[in-house]
């Protein structure tokens, strides 16, 4: 764990979390500021700050679980397909150095690009949400 990674702290307890999936080796949070509705990550229960110092193993049981969670998310959700997206450096828009991959959940009707900023979502409206793709 990283004294200075939210994600970290995220997993020390230390800060809340909207956790909608989790196993030994991941865990599946909603995102803060969403793209879309239902945007959540995965990331690795170890500390690691990117796709250049993840191993193949670690990398592989992220991309499973962000696989579970595409289908969770379409089948609670309703979403009409998904992107995954990872970050790596700040050039490419890495805001938080411990790896994760981003699962966005599209809906028939979405503009074809992401929006250029995330929404603000209230915490009440991300548990609800977290609470929709848990059960």
């Amino acid at each position: 764990m990283a004294d200075d990674c939210i994600f970290c702290s995220i997993l020390a307890g230390d800060m809340p979390g909207e956790v909608v999936m989790e196993d030994e080796h991941t865990v599946a949070l909603m995102d803060i500021a969403p793209w879309t509705r239902g945007h959540a990550v995965v990331i690795p229960r170890r500390h690691v700050t990117n796709l250049y110092e993840i191993d193949d193993e670690e990398l592989a049981r992220v991309h499973a679980t962000a696989r579970r969670l595409a289908i969770r998310v379409r089948d609670a959700l309703g979403a009409d397909g998904v992107n995954t997206l990872n970050s790596t450096n700040p050039a490419a828009w890495q805001t938080i150095f411990h790896f994760h991959v981003h699962v966005i959940p599209r809906y028939e009707g979405d503009p074809l690009e992401l929006p250029t900023r995330p929404q603000k979502v209230s915490p009440e409206d991300l548990a609800e949400v977290a609470s929709e793709i848990r059960e």
